[in-house]
This record gives structure tokens, sequence and C-alpha cells, in this order.
């Protein structure tokens, strides 16, 4: 278990349900200078080996950090704050690459993740936005434009976050991005980004276009209406199994002084539930999904999972200064599931960067198994599928790291399957025949 911090991050190694630090020897550590933030497991030269990407908020030295007031990166409609992040040092994202053995080497500057500076990063979402079977890492920016990492397929990165329409806003507005949750909300095969924002702002659904690119389908969606909150934690999970991919936000601000000086937010703020309508927009539910929704808190972190192995996905929500929530999923109702936990051979152990693919009759379901996402959070990394009604499965297939692509027949319906990775029938994938792309080439 990986653990970021502002200081030297720290790397939990579990010898049979006893747990070792090593983040030093495993030269994961860090300067110890950097504020860690959003962190992520992820495969991104498929050599069968979890690497490691770390985002970094500022270099912040408490022993010279300006008072509330004393700039005007310390002031908040009119009242002094704490400072920041604009104003103070910008820290570069860190890239570990596995060396085997219990060793990593930093290879920020090799695979260009350093190209990319200025910004104040929180969240990591890996996915493969482009479905050419390698891994592209998202990062969520506070005050600066987001990173869209591309992978280029030859050990190195290009952050194409402009030109792909995933940086700003439809306004062409930058925005102070916190958490990220990724998933096909439309059902067209693409995986889609929703980001939280500051107060005062919307937070963004990107959906992808499919050529390389994304718009932003916030207020066609119906996302656009709650800027009074302020979003960190965030995640897409089929609460209701209907098939369709709802969504979660944590809320709370800041700056305890919003209270005090009513500045048309509260520090303690309630959560947010969208139900997906399953035709590219969402309904808010909250007011009616009790009191796990609605009780306010200062919320940052929330992960998602489904605890009792039941089908049906809680959530876990941790609060500045307070216990964390859990908001045990209470819904009802007669639509079918199906989990899949993988297992790599080739891959790397946990199959993290598998996409799998459900088809159910008309329906094809697409997810990924992901490390991070949300705000300084993991989930449950089973991949969950609602059926709807759907009491079958017509095809399911896994197209792990490593390039094989395999069909798993006969998978019975409200179960937890674990799919080991050869074990399938391999079938031919588009993504690994188009290989022939020279590495590097541009994204179309």
């Amino acid at each position: 278990m990986y653990v970021t911090y502002f200081g030297k991050n720290r790397l939990y190694h579990n010898q049979s349900g006893v747990f070792s630090e090593v983040a030093e020897q495993s030269r994961v550590a860090g300067s110890g200078k950097a504020w860690g933030t959003g962190c992520a497991f992820v495969d991104y030269d498929r050599d069968g080996l979890l690497d490691l990407m770390v985002a970094n908020y500022v270099d912040f030295d408490l022993s010279n950090a300006p008072a509330p007031g004393e700039r005007s990166a310390c002031m908040w409609k009119g009242v002094p704050v704490m400072c920041g992040p604009r104003g103070l040092p910008g820290s570069k994202n860190i890239l570990y690459h596995n060396q085997g053995h219990g060793t990593f080497e930093d290879v920020t500057t090799k695979t260009h993740i350093d190209q990319t500076n200025g910004h104040y990063a929180f969240s990591v979402s890996p996915l493969d936005f482009d479905d050419d079977g390698w891994p592209d890492i998202y990062v969520a920016c506070d005050s600066t434009p987001s990173i869209l990492y591309h992978n280029n397929r030859d050990g190195t990165f290009t952050d194409v976050a402009v030109i792909a329409g995933a940086a700003f806003n439809e306004d062409g507005r930058e925005q102070a991005g916190m958490g990220t949750t990724v998933a096909d909300f439309d059902g067209d095969g693409r995986l889609d980004i929703f980001k939280t924002n500051f107060s005062d702002d919307t937070s963004t659904l990107y959906r992808n276009n499919g050529d390389g690119s994304f718009s932003d389908a916030t207020f066609p969606a119906g996302l656009g209406l709650h800027t009074q909150y302020l979003g960190w934690g965030a995640m897409f999970f089929d609460f209701d199994n209907d098939s369709w991919p709802d969504l979660i936000v944590a809320n709370g601000h800041v700056y305890p002084e919003v209270d005090k000086y009513h500045l048309g937010s509260n520090y303690e703020e309630p959560r947010v539930l969208y139900r997906n309508n399953g035709n590219g927009t969402f309904t808010d539910l909250s007011a009616s999904a009790g009191p796990g929704i609605t009780t306010s808190a200062s919320a940052r972190g929330l992960a998602v999972g489904d605890l009792w192995n039941d089908g049906r996905i809680s959530v876990v929500i941790s609060n500045m200064s307070a216990r964390p929530s859990l908001l045990v999923n209470e819904a009802r109702s007669s639509n079918h599931w199906i989990a899949i936990k993988t297992v790599g051979s080739k891959s790397n152990r946990d199959g993290i960067g598998a996409r799998v693919t459900v088809k159910i009759g008309k329906r094809t379901l697409v997810d990924e198994v992901r490390s991070g996402s949300s705000y300084d959070s993991n989930s449950d990394m089973r991949v969950h599928f609602g059926l709807g009604a759907a009491t079958k499965i017509d095809e399911l297939k896994i197209r792990w790291p490593s390039g094989l692509t395999e069909r798993f027949d006969n998978l019975r319906v409200d179960t937890i399957h674990t799919l080991k990775e050869g074990t399938g029938t391999a079938v031919q994938d588009a993504a690994e025949k188009s290989k022939a792309r020279p590495a590097g080439a541009a994204i179309p």
C-alpha cells in the first residue's frame, strides 16, 4: 500500500499480514519537499510489473509559509484565507518504473512526464482513452489546466490535454480540479472523464468522441447545477445495477471562513448523488437518497466497493477533522449484476489496466481495472457491471495488459468471478491489430 504525504511518502509491504515500511529502500519516498497527492499503480510499458505515478501539489516550506491576507493569493472574496496554490511554487509529478525485486527508478525525465510543469496536481486516473491497448494518465490540477499524458508506446508520454479538449472547460477556462473518475457514461463503448472543481464553478464531464478528443458535456448531461459546492472525491458506480453508471460526489469547502463571513458556501456540505438516466443525462436524487447523502461534512476522499460481496456498491468517505463516513447501499431492485476480479499471469498480478467488455443483448458495457481515481483514494478494483433485467451474459472479453484478449464463457450473473489470464479462449483484438502504427505517432 502506497500513501502520499506532505513530506516523504510511504510504501507498506505486506509480508503475510504484517506490513513493513520500505519506501526508502524501494526508492519511492521522494525528496520530502513535495506535497504528494494522488497516486496510482499503472504498468505503463506493459512489462508485467506495476509502475507508480505520483502527483504533487506544491513545494511547500512550512517555515516560510505566507500568512492569511499577506498576499493577493491569500485573499478570497475580500477575506484573508490560507494561501495557495497560486503564488506558491508548483511541484513536478513523478513516474517510478518498477525494476523488479522491490525497487523502482525515477523515470520522470526519461518518460517526458516533467515536460508539463507549473501545475498544482491532485487526482490521478489511468485510462486507455484512445483504446490502443496502452494506458494513458489523466491528472486533475488546481487552478491550472488539467493534464492528459498520452502513452506513446515507446516509454514516453505526451501531454495532449489541450489538443484533446480535456484541459479546460467549454469556455476555454482553466478550473480548480480536485477529483476525477472514469466510465462509459453514455454507453458508446468509450471511456469518459468526470472532474470535480472549486466552488462558484461546475464540475466537468468530458465526453470521449472516439477520435482522440473530448467534448464538454457538463450542461447537456444535467451536471451544471451545483455551483455552490466545492467537490473532491467522486466515483462513477452503478448503485441500482440498471447497467448505467451513476455518479456520487463528496463536497466540502477549504476555507472555514465561508461560514463566518457568509460567502455563498458552507464549510460542511452534503454529498450529491446523480442517477444515470441511460440517455446521456443524469438526475439529482440527493434529496431523497437518505442521510448518507444529505448529511453535511467537509469531505475529501471517496472510495466505492462491494463491501459485503452482494452486488450492491457502498461508499466510504474521509472527512476533515472527523470520523470517516460509511454509506451503506440499501437500494433494492430485481436487477442483476456481475463482477470480475482479474488475475494476471504474463500481465501484472492484479490485472491493472485490463479492459473488460460485457455484451448483454444490444448493449456493450466497458470498464477497466483501475488503480487510483477519485481524490487521493483507491476503490475496489474488481470491475462491477449492473446488468439490468438481463439474466445471462452474451459475451465477456478481457483485453489484458500483455496484449492477449480472451473470451470467457458460461459466466453466471449475480456472482463475483475470479478470471485468470490464459484460462479463457484467445481472440484477436482490434487494438492489437493497430500495432502497425509506429510508436510515438500522433493520435488520430
